[in-house]
């Protein structure tokens, strides 16, 4: 199908895989011996760490097999509710956005969730046609900044900051959606006209707090290689994923590049399905095509595109630093 001729799709689920709970060991050691694996209740299951950003007792997160059970877990393990936590990171309690718990944990990586702060409500004068902000969101309805361009509209007003959660634009809740529709909003919102933004920021972490460096685990002493990553989604289940290459992991990052580029977002996950959408096809209009099949919901322009096709190429070819 010719690029500028693809017709928008309605996104297709892959997410069929379970979670991964058995040993893996144990798993082929019964079927060697011709038995059936053990029951799922009897299985080990994946375990990890938390406490919250701004101090807690360490809590203990298992059972969930996506971004929302996830949440739900954390904040029955603190006893808060769910909609308290506005977005978690790995490894620091600093409010980090290139610690952000996204699409995946490694196995032995260790949570800390941000949970509501002070409130604040913002007036901004659109005086040019960017903002300067890259939207991102927890996977579980909550939109919030990851990013403000140094000299930009966002930058000048120092109440704002990365990390805020975007609760409501003009006085319409935004909370249930993705931060692509939310920077849409905000990049259709007229020039030359005042808006308000209705924040919520993340509750200040205490520095005395020092990161933890290893937790998740395996249960029963069983350690994980330290090569594996548990997949979350926002929709399906999660599944216990091998780390991408270091080529791949250079062509995701780039794609996840050009989506701030073009849609004022940063989404590892959505930037690593099109790496993979991409991987086996010969041309652009083979990868527009399966986007499309993958991501129709999205309608990526032509020229987006093409910049994934270069960089897929150049990941390909060794040429991405």
């Amino acid at each position: 199908m010719p690029l500028g001729l693809r017709g928008k799709k309605k996104a297709k689920s892959k997410e069929t895989s379970r979670l991964v709970e058995a040993d893996a060991a144990g798993t082929s050691a019964a079927k060697a011996a011709g038995l059936p694996p053990p029951p799922a209740n009897l299985r080990p299951r994946l375990v990890f760490h938390a406490q919250l950003a701004h101090g807690s007792a360490t809590g203990r997160i298992e059972g969930f097999s996506n971004v929302k059970e996830l949440y739900a877990k954390i904040a029955e393990a603190f006893r808060i509710p769910a909609d308290e936590i506005l977005f978690c990171t790995l490894n620091t309690h600093k409010i980090d956005m290139d610690k952000l718990l996204g699409g995946q944990i490694g196995l032995e990586d260790f949570i800390f969730a941000h949970v509501r702060g002070m409130k604040k409500e913002v007036d901004v004068l659109k005086s040019e046609d960017s903002l300067g902000l890259t939207i991102t969101d927890n996977g579980a309805g909550y939109s919030f900044i990851k990013r403000i361009k140094d000299g930009s509209v966002i930058d000048k007003i120092k109440v704002i900051n990365v990390g805020d959660h975007i609760e409501c634009i003009n006085g319409a809740n935004i909370v249930g959606l993705r931060h692509y529709e939310v920077a849409k909003m905000l990049k259709e919102l007229e020039k030359m006209r005042t808006f308000r933004l209705k924040l919520i920021e993340p509750m200040k972490a205490f520095e005395m707090i020092e990161p933890r460096s290893k937790g998740g685990k395996l249960a029963d002493g069983k350690i994980s290689s330290g090569r594996e990553t548990l997949r979350l989604r926002s929709k399906g289940p999660a599944t216990v994923e091998q780390i991408p290459s270091e080529l791949e992991d250079k062509a995701i990052k780039k794609v996840d590049d050009l989506l701030e580029t073009y849609m004022g977002i940063r989404d590892i996950e959505l930037a690593a399905t099109m790496v993979e959408a991409g991987r086996d096809k010969k041309n652009p209009d083979e990868l527009a095509v399966a986007l499309d099949e993958a991501l129709g919901d999205f309608a990526f322009p032509d020229e987006f595109v093409f910049d994934v096709w270069g960089a897929i190429g150049d990941a390909k070819q060794g040429r991405l630093q």
